[in-house]
């Protein structure tokens, strides 16, 4: 049973303290105390905390841990297995730094989360992959280690976040580049080839991209080991994917025209390295200085990947076929694709396609 001690404070008031301490053993298991001005209140909250008490596991959730948020996705960083992407890593370490992460996971409600959500200064989508992030601690925090994170109050603050939105969803590029476009970049970049001004082999690198619809980062780390020129495949290491990118070895088909390109890069025997061994940041900054210079408006190397996808889809492609070549996990990311109607390959005959292998 729990009791109620009056206390005169300094300023002449009562105060009325009403405490609880357990025992089981012999031994104090739990004990805590609220002050209060009036004893009859003091009385209510000793009944009320002493039914809750009794309740079924109430001790036990007492005696569980219950740590801050921020040391839950500090051991989360640490027992990890595969080290996370980098975007992951910022996003968990900037959660850990905000008061939200100071609170006791018990103490954590939607409503933090939400007001965390509302204070973040950027875009809706990238509201939405903080709290992606943040789901994945909470759903495994009970099971794994028996922290009472709430999984109802990220799932309630993710659903207030979409009605309200807080969060949202990227807009689907659909910038495509033209073959007027396509062809004034590759004699550009065959111009300064020709006056040895190129550090880096960007018409192979922007055909590649092209007909392989592989990402410029990707392309920097495929390696000839990799590489079955027989089957025409190759496996992309790493390969971007929203719930894993560590660890994300896909093996990809190879169109003919990027089998091609590959072949004619040079190679010395039994070198096994990377085939374009170049900083994806180089070639990105390459491409985008020499379409202001060319006055193309609002392209980027990545739409060269949207572009390849899209013209598997004209040559009559099926969504698993297509998937094949681009690596696409879920078929449900190239629905956007497919109001594109077939009309044939308009690369075929192109000059700048690359002879077939």
């Amino acid at each position: 049973m729990g009791t109620i001690t009056a206390r005169k404070r300094r300023d002449g008031t009562t105060g009325y303290t009403a405490q609880i301490r357990l025992k089981q053993g012999g031994k104090v298991i739990h004990t805590e105390s609220q002050t209060f001005d009036r004893r009859p209140a003091a009385a209510l909250w000793l009944t009320m905390r002493e039914d809750q008490l009794a309740q079924p596991g109430a001790i036990e959730a007492l005696q569980a841990p219950d740590p801050t948020l921020a040391q839950v996705i500090a051991q989360y960083l640490k027992e990890l297995r595969k080290p996370p992407g980098k975007t992951k890593a910022q996003v968990l370490h900037t959660i850990a730094a905000a008061p939200l992460s100071q609170l006791k996971c018990s103490a954590i409600t939607s409503l933090h989360i939400t007001e965390f959500a509302q204070s973040l200064q950027v875009k809706p989508q990238t509201v939405g992959n903080y709290l992606s992030h943040l789901a994945t601690i909470f759903r495994i925090a009970r099971p794994a280690w028996g922290y009472p994170l709430n999984i109802q109050a990220i799932d309630d603050a993710r659903t207030v976040g979409k009605k309200l939105g807080i969060t949202g969803r990227s807009r689907s590029r659909e910038r495509r580049p033209t073959l007027t476009e396509l062809h004034a970049l590759l004699q550009h970049y065959t111009l300064q080839a020709s006056k040895r001004f190129a550090r880096l082999p960007m018409v192979d690198l922007i055909l590649f991209a092209l007909f392989s619809t592989r990402r410029q980062e990707e392309i920097t780390r495929i390696t000839w080991a990799d590489l079955d020129a027989t089957h025409s495949e190759i496996i992309v290491r790493d390969m971007k994917n929203p719930g894993e990118k560590i660890g994300n070895d896909v093996r990809v088909n190879l169109p003919a025209e990027a089998l091609s390109i590959i072949q004619r890069q040079a190679r010395e025997e039994g070198y096994t390295g990377p085939i374009f061994p170049y900083n994806s940041k180089s070639i990105s900054s390459s491409f985008t200085r020499a379409c202001l210079l060319l006055g193309i408006h609002d392209l980027n190397f990545h739409d060269l990947r949207h572009e390849g996808v899209s013209r598997l889809f004209e040559m009559g492609k099926s969504i698993p076929q297509v998937a094949a070549v681009s690596g696409h996990r879920s078929w449900a990311s190239l629905k956007r694709y497919t109001h594109i109607r077939q009309v044939g390959d308009k690369y075929a005959g192109w000059e700048w396609t690359p002879a077939m292998p």
